[in-house]
């Protein structure tokens, strides 16, 4: 016997609510939707951390320092790269998805822009190295070569994206697989095999993984959310919120500049192997980082989604970086030397002190990431600018003043660069005290199509087609996924009959389902 959900007023409530435009109650659950997500992208960056760290112990093992230290300016370049090529793309897309019937357009023009931008930016990049990389050029020398880093640079900024586009989607778990399990899985297993190519061998390791976590993610994109390559620009949006992608996109390239520049900073005035002591020493301490980074990526998707629940997200979000990053970072702080061990005895001797320092200055990072999504939320673009420029400003400012006084001292710069920017922030805040943010503005209605009940039992492939023109329904043309044909329109947001991966049982005549647009029958009110 089925099992009775609930009386005939639970019932009417709940459809109350969905013809009002409210979520149904057994969805209506957005704060533990932010611990999920929190969660979800806590353990993608967790196994990509560790699969990182045992990259970088094989790295250390069978390469020599002063080849560790000239990739890591390289796998810095490419992520820079990345993230410029992204143009604010990776923030839109959560917080302005388009309707159903353009997200498809939406997104194959963003993974167009970001590929082609990518492409450019490494050309440029290799072509300005006499300028400032006389040890790099090597790469630019060698067609192949020039032509893989290319290459792997598009691919860095098509995961980046995809990763933004399975949080907007709320189904991070994908990003466990994609960006943690399949990419740490394929970068370890390269670096022996491309021992022979020196330098390059580290470099194409990373690449390697950025290859098959774009394939990957292109895969899910398409089986599991509907995605189709669109190539049509009317309802995309993208010029609607051209002014938050710009000020998305400064912010986010600010606050990434002192990560990728610093190392340059270290390799010109310390030389190789320090530069190879500093970004083992920063990437154990993005283990720390890593859990604000995450906690903030939730709650901006969350606020986003619904927000009504702001003042609860972001006391709940403070609550989760505070409880679980203090303790983690003490930990990092007490065994950095029995840590960095693991690389070799050199790592230990020149880098213990650094990773202390780093894990000092976790606090403040949290403080920044914290009050940089808030006043992203709250539309305070300016403000959000402001405090990234102040915090590239300090944090390169006093690396480049301590840099002869060792490499200890460019953690304690990056330390306090957090921590003014951080600060201001949150006096920006306290002046527009008030503020909420902005909800989204509503997809366009997409008109109910009367379809025959006997088509319902028909495949989607065998069903009429809709005549030129004329929106197509709910369950019509490609299968149903948030960028498909997806019930009521939503961009991975609950409504009846979907899961976490997309619409369930849907299209079953005896689910007894009713879907958004679809006439109701007899069935449906069963």
């Amino acid at each position: 016997m089925a099992r009775h959900r609930g009386g005939p007023g639970e019932r009417d409530r709940e459809r109350t609510g969905r013809q009002e435009g409210r979520p149904a109650r057994r969805h209506a659950r957005p704060a533990d939707q932010m611990y999920r997500s929190s969660l979800f992208m806590l353990a993608s960056t967790a196994v990509t951390a560790g699969l990182g760290f045992l990259f970088w112990v094989v790295v250390a093992n069978f390469y020599p320092a002063r080849q560790v230290g000239l990739a890591t300016s390289l796998i810095s370049a490419t992520t820079l790269i990345a993230y410029l090529s992204q143009f604010g793309l990776d923030s839109t897309l959560i917080r302005f998805p388009a309707a159903r019937t353009s997200r498809n357009g939406q997104l194959t023009q963003s993974l167009a822009l970001v590929s082609v931008v990518a492409c450019l930016l490494a050309t440029g990049y290799l072509l300005g190295l006499p300028l400032y990389g006389e040890k790099l050029l090597f790469v630019r020398d060698n067609p192949l070569v020039a032509v893989a880093f290319v290459v792997l640079c598009a691919c860095a900024g098509v995961n980046l994206l995809t990763k933004s586009v399975f949080v907007g989607a709320r189904v991070p778990q994908f990003n466990v697989l994609v960006d943690g399990l399949l990419q740490g899985l394929a970068k370890l297993a390269l670096p022996a095999a491309l021992v022979g190519f020196g330098t390059f061998g580290i470099v194409g390791s990373t690449g390697g993984g950025y290859v098959v976590a774009a394939l990957a993610a292109q895969v899910l994109l398409h089986r599991k959310l509907g995605f189709r390559f669109d190539f049509r620009t009317r309802g995309t949006r993208l010029r609607e919120q051209l002014r938050f992608s710009v000020a998305s996109y400064s912010a986010s390239l600010l606050n990434l500049l002192p990560q990728l520049v610093t190392p340059l900073i270290v390799l010109h005035h310390l030389g190789a192997e320090a530069a190879g002591y500093y970004y083992v020493a920063y990437q154990i301490a993005t283990l720390l980082y890593a859990i604000s980074w995450s906690v903030g990526d939730a709650v901006f998707a969350e606020a986003s989604y619904d927000p009504s629940r702001f003042g609860v997200l972001l006391r709940r979000s403070a609550v989760i970086m505070a409880a679980v990053q203090i303790p983690a970072a003490a930990v990092v702080a007490l065994g950095s030397g029995l840590v960095l061990k693991l690389f070799g005895h050199g790592y230990a001797e020149h880098a213990q002190a650094l990773l202390a320092a780093l894990a000092v200055a976790a606090g403040a990072v949290a403080l920044n990431t914290w009050a940089t999504f808030v006043l992203k939320l709250t539309g305070q673009l300016k403000t959000l600018v402001a405090c990234n420029v102040l915090y590239v400003t300090v944090s390169i400012g006093l690396a480049l003043s301590w840099a002869p006084r060792g490499l200890v001292w460019f953690g304690w710069a990056w330390a306090v660069g957090n921590l003014a920017a951080g600060l201001a922030a949150l006096a920006g805040l306290a002046l527009g005290r008030g503020s909420r943010p902005p909800a989204p503005p509503p997809p366009p209605p997409v008109p109910p199509v009367e379809v025959p009940p006997a088509q319902h039992r028909l495949p989607y492939w065998a069903r009429p087609r809709q005549p030129e023109g004329e929106p197509a329904g709910p369950d019509e043309g490609a299968p149903a996924g948030p960028y498909g044909g997806e019930p009521g329109g939503s961009y991975g947001r609950p409504t009846e009959g979907q899961g976490p991966y997309g619409p369930q049982d849907v299209d079953r005549p005896d689910s007894g389902a009713w879907v958004p647009g679809r006439p109701r029958t007899a069935e449906s009110h069963a």
